[in-house]
């Protein structure tokens, strides 16, 4: 089923069934299970059942596929796009000219399942962690165990033998491609659904505790503080997913508004009339992110638009306050990964 909408400012909007976003336009943040993203421009984002993503902006226009075929999803080569490591799973749009074919037409094809084979395809092309397609199998394959097993507890060695007969090949593969140790991975995935429930449900601290596989309480409080910095009740009070708080749209306008001409702090804690700690604070709980972070990718993001439109790399600097092409070109290259020349040969060589 295809369909197009513009979702409402800060609504959690539940993943039932595996889906297909794509934005539009919009400006602004996303958050998808309590991460915030701003890097979303030209990507193609997959969720599966159990996820959510809400918008921190009311602008955005968003396209969602969602998929029926539950059959297509037992494919290993598949769960690449839905299956999330450390970050969202994505496609980047303008480099899979199949994805843009399937997506510009006006009467989509009744075969929903063809673009998340198209899809697939290009995450492989893309190969964000950089291995082979036998290591990305044993890779999800621990993925999936980790799903299931998550709260049981199970040691590194235990949960590794439950993937492979050679399970210090599987701790040693995730810790060299994905960064991140096989202990931490678990511990991700206790946490995140640690989070959904104190978010989501009315149940007790001590019910959810238990249910996730811990024996005392207490242990699982001082767990959640030692990685969120606030208690389970902090966490509920401070998400209280029922209210529609305007803070976040206010100061996703005023740094959409005046981003290429004020980069300090103090300028937008004054705008909103708080002091730039309490704005810093209030910025970072409300949208898991920085404001810092959020004025330098609102620069990147508009940098990348004037450059796909043709602006030249010393007009684009001068228009977002750059005194020197040159200053412009290093705050681009580190925070895009890329030159802007670079980024412009690849949009006009595509």
């Amino acid at each position: 089923m295809v369909s197009k909408f513009s979702p409402e400012i800060n609504k959690v909007y539940f993943i039932n069934q595996y889906s297909l976003f794509q934005i539009l336009s919009g400006h602004g943040s996303i958050e998808v299970d309590f991460k915030a993203y701003l890097n979303w421009q030209d990507k193609i984002i997959y969720l599966e059942k159990g996820q959510y993503i809400k918008f921190l902006s009311d602008d955005f226009e968003v396209r969602q596929i969602v998929f029926n075929e539950e059959a297509i999803f037992k494919n290993k080569d598949v769960r690449v796009l839905f299956k999330h490591l450390i970050s969202l799973g994505y496609i980047n749009f303008n480099e899979c000219e199949d994805c843009q074919k399937y997506l510009q037409n006006t009467v989509f094809s009744s075969k929903t399942a063809d673009i998340v084979d198209i899809s697939s395809k290009q995450w492989f092309w893309q190969n964000p962690f950089h291995a082979n397609k036998e290591e990305y199998h044993l890779i999800f394959d621990v993925k999936d165990v980790i799903d299931e097993e998550y709260k049981n507890h199970l040691t590194n060695n235990e949960l590794a033998e439950i993937v492979s007969d050679n399970g210090y090949q599987a701790q040693a593969l995730i810790k060299d491609k994905v960064g991140i140790s096989l202990k931490n991975l678990l511990g991700n995935k206790r946490l995140l659904e640690s989070k959904k429930e104190i978010a989501f449900t009315d149940k007790s601290v001590q019910e959810i505790s238990y249910e996730l596989g811990y024996k005392d309480a207490a242990y699982f409080n001082r767990v959640f503080k030692a990685h969120t910095g606030k208690t389970p009740k902090q966490f509920r009070s401070d998400f209280d997913f029922q209210q529609r708080d305007s803070f976040a749209q206010n100061i996703f306008e005023l740094i959409h508004n005046y981003h290429a001409q004020e980069q300090s702090l103090g300028f937008y804690a004054n705008k909103m009339n708080l002091s730039i700690k309490a704005l810093s604070k209030k910025v970072k709980d409300k949208t898991n992110i920085s404001l810092g972070q959020l004025i330098r990718l609102e620069l990147t993001n508009t940098a990348k638009r004037l450059l796909s439109e043709g602006v030249s790399i010393t007009n684009t600097a001068y228009q977002l306050g750059f005194e020197e092409p040159n200053h412009f070109s290093t705050f681009f290259k580190k925070y895009s990964g890329e030159t802007p020349s670079q980024f412009q040969n690849k949009k006009y060589n595509f």
